[in-house]
């Protein structure tokens, strides 16, 4: 993305991009193959922890999560979506469950960041430090263009907090590919 364009000029497009697919109901196929194209659902990370409840607990105070299912082994969450967006699903496995998967392994807390983007970081910076929830990462603005602050949830997943803003004149002209 060319770091000139105003951030609305981007989304213009990408909305365009949309626009230009086929209409609901028309049979769409992967252009490399030929074949019907794959329908997603959902798409959701699946957390192995034995601090299920409060890991439940945490997204359900601090982010306004619902639980959608529940049992002794399986929580799933889904959170509203702003403005007509979609929405979050968030869902969490106690090591000992029944189904036995590979990789039932408990999350160890590294490698991972599950990114929360809102439209208002500080907002919900203060909602979180007034509810007890640990900063990692204080809010602050990056030049790449977010504002942003880091929770960890009992589970030990990172979460950035980000609401995106004007990005710092220049700051990506470093960064870009060149053809």
């Amino acid at each position: 993305m060319n770091s000139t364009l105003p951030r609305r000029t981007f989304l213009a497009g990408s909305l365009a991009l949309l626009a230009a697919r086929p209409a609901l109901g028309q049979r769409q196929t992967h252009a490399n193959l030929g074949v019907p194209a794959m329908k997603i659902r959902d798409l959701y990370p699946l957390i192995t922890t034995p601090v299920l409840v409060e890991a439940r607990d945490f997204y359900v105070t601090h982010f306004d999560f619902q639980v959608t299912f529940e049992a002794t082994w399986f929580v799933y969450l889904t959170g509203s979506g702003e403005d007509g967006t979609r929405g979050a699903t968030l869902a969490f496995m106690h090591p000992d469950h029944p189904s036995n998967p590979p990789g039932p392994e408990a999350f160890g807390g590294l490698g991972m960041i599950l990114t929360v983007e809102t439209s208002d970081a500080a907002s919900l910076f203060e909602r979180l430090q007034r509810g007890g929830a640990p900063i990692v990462y204080p809010l602050i603005e990056e030049g790449w263009g977010q504002r942003r602050f880091m929770t960890r949830d009992p589970a030990g997943v990172l979460v950035d907090v980000v609401e995106q803003i004007e990005p710092a004149a220049g700051f990506w002209d470093q960064y870009m590919v060149k053809e």
